[in-house]
This record gives C-alpha cells, sequence and structure tokens, in this order.
C-alpha cells in the first residue's frame, strides 16, 4: 500500500494543510509580506462531522480584497495549485462566497492512525524526547507519589489509558496481533507492532474499516487533540484536562460498543485489528496529554 500522507514531517493534519496552504499561496503573484496569509494567521477550522475529516478555509475571503481579486477566483485560483500538492491527501471544493472546503483522503487517514501508532515525528521536540527517555522512566520510579496528586478529575484518564494498554497487551497474548517488547517498563509512546504491519486500516476498495459512530467520533477526538499538541497558534490557550477528559470518554463509549474479541475477532479479524489500531493510536496520545501537558504519570495499569 502506498501512503502518500508525508508523516516524517507532519503528524498534525491541520499543520499538514497549513503547509499546503502556504504553498499554494506562494506560487501564485500575492503579496507574502501580508500578515493575513503567514501560517498562523491563516483561517482555518476543522468541521463538526463525525463522518468525515474536512477542514474549512476562508482564506481567499481574507486575501480578496487586498489582492483586488474576487474571492471565489481567488479560491479557484488556491484550489488549482493546492491539487497538485495535496493529490491523494485532500480533496478540494470551493463553496461560495469563497470558502475552501479539505476532506481528508480515507488512505490519508490511514497513514495518519498509523504514525500514531508506530511513531512520526509529533511529540519527538524537546518534549517529547523527555516523555519517551529519562524523564519517562523517573517517572515510572515516582509513580506512587504521583498518583496521590492526580486530581480525581483525572482519573478517568488515567483509566482510559491503563485500560488501552491492558487490552492491547491481551490481544498480543492471544495471538490477534505481534509485538516486538510486549511487556513496556513504563507506558509506552509508540508501540512496535511486528504484526500486522502496517494494520488493516482499510478494506480492499480502498475505504477506512472503522465506520461505526463511535469510532468515527474517537478518531475525530483523536484528530482535535493532535492538531492542539502540534499548532502553536492554539495550543497555548488550550484546556488540556477537558481535551483529555473528551477523548477518555470518546474511548470508553467506543469500548463499550464496537467490540474486538468474540464473534468479531473470528469472522472479521482485520476489523478486530483495525480496532486495536484505534485503540494503541489512543493510548499514544493519551499518554502525551497526560505526561507532557498535564504532568501527570500514565500508568500501565490501575
Amino acid at each position: 500500500m502506498h501512503y502518500k500522507l508525508p508523516v516524517s514531517k507532519y503528524t498534525s493534519i491541520k499543520q499538514l494543510l497549513y503547509s499546503y496552504l502556504i504553498k499554494s499561496i506562494s506560487i501564485d503573484t500575492y503579496k507574502t509580506e501580508s500578515g493575513c496569509i503567514k501560517d498562523e494567521k491563516i483561517p482555518l477550522h476543522k468541521g463538526r462531522d463525525d463522518n468525515r475529516v474536512f477542514y474549512t478555509s476562508s482564506v481567499s475571503l481574507r486575501l480578496s480584497k487586498s489582492q483586488n481579486r474576487k474571492a471565489m477566483e481567488l479560491a479557484s485560483a488556491i484550489a488549482s495549485n493546492l491539487s497538485g500538492i495535496c493529490e491523494g491527501v485532500f480533496s478540494i471544493q470551493i463553496v461560495p462566497p469563497g470558502w475552501i472546503n479539505f476532506e481528508l483522503t480515507h488512505s490519508a487517514l490511514a497513514t495518519w492512525l498509523q504514525s500514531l501508532v508506530v511513531g512520526s515525528s509529533w511529540g519527538a521536540g524537546e518534549q517529547g524526547s523527555k516523555g519517551a527517555g529519562e524523564q519517562g522512566s523517573r517517572r515510572a520510579e515516582e509513580t506512587i507519589d504521583a498518583q496521590c496528586a492526580v486530581p480525581n478529575s483525572l482519573f478517568a484518564v488515567e483509566y482510559a489509558h491503563a485500560r488501552c494498554c491492558s487490552l492491547v497487551l491481551l490481544a498480543h497474548r492471544e495471538g490477534l496481533i505481534k509485538l516486538r517488547e510486549p511487556i513496556p517498563n513504563t507506558s509506552p509512546a509508540f508501540w512496535d507492532v511486528i504484526f500486522p504491519n502496517p494494520l488493516p486500516w482499510l478494506n480492499c476498495d480502498g475505504t477506512l474499516q472503522l465506520n461505526h459512530p463511535d469510532e468515527r467520533r474517537l478518531i475525530g477526538e483523536l484528530i482535535q487533540v493532535v492538531d492542539n499538541i502540534e499548532c502553536p497558534n492554539i495550543s497555548n490557550s488550550v484546556k488540556w484536562e477537558k481535551l483529555a477528559l473528551n477523548l477518555s470518554q470518546a474511548f470508553e463509549k467506543f469500548w463499550s460498543n464496537c467490540r474486538i474479541w468474540g464473534e468479531i475477532k473470528i469472522t472479521s479479524p482485520e476489523l478486530a485489528q483495525a480496532r486495536l489500531g484505534l485503540l494503541m493510536a489512543t493510548q499514544s496520545v493519551l499518554r502525551f496529554v497526560l505526561e507532557e501537558n498535564l504532568g501527570v504519570f500514565a500508568p500501565l495499569e490501575l
């Protein structure tokens, strides 16, 4: 399977889309010194639709006055430039009076989910290195003290993280997946999955296997959290506790209504493996938010 999403450089979907917009705008004769086309000021918002991953931008409306061009004309020019840059990653639609909508393709979403499981550049900067290295080990040694200081409101988040870990390790023991190092000393930043690799996110027709409403809601929460982690223009004002609770609640609903074992494991093993991948992705993001943004140890078990 060929994955086009450049996950080695961008893991936040919003950040990736920002980079595409900057490239597209620089191709045309825009005033690059204009403040409204710098990446931190490009208007770009994630849509609220769990059935698809899409973003919308009013950048052409913002630029139309300074460029002395009609918004729809600008939107068409930007979309034309983008079509060659992000082919296979986003589908693009222009909506009057000049909005540009971007919908993430199923193959790109599969690549993004895989990156959360096995690791990529997100969280690999100064913060992520601390969390995954020596600082993570020190936290493991201080588990008891850390647990005593945890606010009650975060217990649900810790429980969700620990539950994800135990379910992934159970799947390894039962042979549904195979991990290279199945018993980590601390909560893993990423999972070393030997089989299946990559995880079977897509059906044979190239569409995402995870179509249950609670699966899609959990994916939407993961995207929202990672966007907030990676996008510097908003990360300083994020309510991390609320985001973590929302993610843990989405996980609980997913786990209650989307089975992995029993009949699913027998009749639809690839769906079970994709759902396990979603568990691993959730654990990875929960761990980062707990340890790096909230300063709380992410336990393997409770």
